[in-house]
């Protein structure tokens, strides 16, 4: 198990994943076609790591492009992030997302089976829990019904893979169900980097600090939290790295016909306005923020229970809410 393809390698996650990879001995074939990612990003990695990178451009739907790949490198298993990703823009244009984000996952397994890969960790998301009933939720909390289409193509991409397990296609999965990731690589060389208008709290904040936009808004401060605005579980990006190495290396003596899932979080939820308050005190900074209207669609709190992640796979985050606010704010001082 030496050479992964990691589909949507340059972006958020999947740069920092790369990371990982390589100090675990492993090497990561990076596929992007750049449309939400940008290839400086790789020139950042390879000074993080003094080596030099594969790299392909290239769409995952694409299967000539993924055919080239198989022809190039023994490829032993896949991490898959290639998806879009925006919520607002996946109820505007859901067609888009249903086309992208299940056609990437149809193409790329097919690709497996004629190539006989069968490791696949899979990048799911908490938004197929919808607004859960009760907190915080486990992997075996129902799914329902998604908020928004992205959503919804991470819970029929689960779908898809159980039945496609089911079938005996002889392979392993594990779909990572992620919270909210923030920070950057403490070298400050990688982080978020949204292209445009930022869909993620994180890049907000630090956009505002920089000046780029005039103010911050907060959607809601009169939903029955402990300050009126919306939960969430933020992840450091690092951790959540690490948990794809994790679980990656832990379906290396699974039997075939395996799947399974694990939430990736800090297991405790933060206010929106405790990160922004956060994000001032570790960084002695003011911040220009005010309070809007609830928006349409979002869940008032979701937290992770992590106790399946950390006893089976042995992980736990190392970095704290206060290291995901300096390392996201030096990361934009950066650029």
């Amino acid at each position: 198990m030496n050479k992964i393809l990691i589909t949507g390698g340059a972006g958020y996650i999947g740069s920092h994943t790369a990371v990982e990879l390589v100090k675990a001995g492993l090497e990561p074939i990076i596929l992007d076609d750049l449309s939400n990612s940008n290839e400086k990003v790789l020139d950042r990695l390879e000074e993080i790591l003094g080596k030099k990178l594969t790299f392909y451009k290239g769409d995952c739907n694409d299967r000539s492009v993924l055919d080239q790949i198989g022809k190039d490198h023994k490829i032993s298993g896949v991490i898959h992030f290639a998806a879009f990703k925006a919520v607002g823009e996946s109820t505007e244009q859901p067609l888009k997302y249903y086309s992208n984000n299940l056609g990437s996952l149809l193409v790329l397994l097919d690709f497996m089976k004629e190539n006989s890969i069968s490791y696949l960790v899979f990048s799911s998301s908490c938004t197929v829990y919808g607004q859960p009933d009760v907190l915080p939720v486990t992997e075996s909390t129902p799914r329902k019904d998604a908020e928004s289409p992205y959503g919804n193509t991470k819970k029929i991409c689960e779908d898809i893979l159980v039945d496609y397990v089911k079938s005996k296609a002889g392979i392993r999965v594990i779909a990572l169900r992620y919270f909210n990731p923030v920070g950057a690589h403490p070298s400050a060389k990688i982080g978020e980097l949204p292209i445009g208008k930022p869909n993620n709290l994180v890049p907000f904040i630090t956009q505002t600090a920089a000046g780029i936009r005039e103010k911050l808004t907060v959607f809601g401060d009169d939903y029955d939290t402990p300050d009126g605005s919306c939960v969430r579980d933020f992840i450091h990006v690092m951790d959540l790295a690490d948990a794809h190495v994790k679980a990656f290396t832990y379906l290396n003596d699974k039997p075939s016909d395996f799947y399974d899932v694990f939430n990736v979080g800090t297991g405790n939820g933060n206010t929106v306005l405790e990160v922004i308050h956060t994000f001032e005190k570790v960084n002695d900074l003011k911040l220009n923020y005010e309070i809007g209207p609830r928006r349409a669609g979002d869940v008032v709190k979701i937290w992770a229970d992590t106790k399946k992640i950390n006893s089976v796979l042995g992980w736990k985050p190392s970095k704290t809410l206060e290291d995901s606010m300096r390392d996201s704010w030096n990361w934009q001082k950066g650029l």
